[in-house]
This record gives C-alpha cells, sequence and structure tokens, in this order.
C-alpha cells in the first residue's frame, strides 16, 4: 500500500526549532514534486512549499519566508521542512503532498497522495 507518513511533530515553545519528515513507502519520491501544507485549527488548508524533483522550490505563499524551508534526500526516500522561530500561530497539522514529476498549483485535486499530517504546538 502507498503511504506518505509525516513525523517530527510535537509540542515546542515559541522560537524553537522543528524538522518535519515526509517520507515515501512503496511510492519513490525520487520521480514527485514533495509540497508541505498545513491546517491550524479552524481554517483552511494552506499551501507552503514545494520541492521538486531536482530541488526547485516553488513558494504557494510567502508568510513563513525566512523562518521555513525545504529539502529533500532522494537517496533516503524523504523530504524535510525546515521550522525555525516558531510562533504560536504556526500551531496547525502539517501536511505532506506528492505530484508526480512536478510541482503543480496549491490547488488539493492536483496531488496524487497524500500523508496523514503530524500535529505542531507552538506554545509557552
Amino acid at each position: 500500500q502507498v503511504q506518505l507518513v509525516e513525523s517530527g511533530g510535537g509540542l515546542v515553545q515559541p522560537g524553537d526549532s522543528l524538522r518535519l519528515t515526509c517520507a515515501g513507502f512503496k511510492l519513490n519520491l525520487e520521480y514527485y514534486g514533495v509540497a508541505w501544507f498545513r491546517q491550524a485549527p479552524g481554517k483552511e488548508r494552506e499551501g507552503l512549499f514545494c520541492i521538486g524533483r531536482e530541488g526547485g522550490r516553488m513558494y504557494y505563499r510567502d508568510l513563513v519566508l525566512g523562518r521555513f524551508s525545504v529539502s529533500r534526500d532522494n537517496a533516503k526516500n524523504a523530504a524535510y521542512l525546515h521550522m525555525n522561530a516558531l510562533r504560536p500561530d504556526d500551531t496547525a497539522v502539517y501536511y505532506c503532498a506528492v505530484r508526480h514529476y512536478s510541482c503543480p498549483t496549491e490547488e488539493r485535486s492536483e496531488f496524487d497522495y497524500w500523508g496523514q499530517g503530524t500535529q505542531v504546538t507552538v506554545s509557552s
């Protein structure tokens, strides 16, 4: 069964850093663009970044630029969301999603697979 699994979330304090991992199972991420989304309580799911097969970045919105970044390691079949200087309004469930061969628009229906999400809570 094809799966995307996010990990690395948790409860952190404002100003802390986290690295989220998106791992593919029975899914070779090397052939996919990998995007990161988040959904805060009571809000719509919003796209953050997509990283292409060769590392090119697409920013869906700039609200986390300068604090968050993305990377991938095709040898480990994983992609990462690096989050720094976390704030309480970063509290959300974070999802990764993939699209074969490309980074599409932010439209959710354009992605082939989604992970189940990992909770990030930023609170003092």
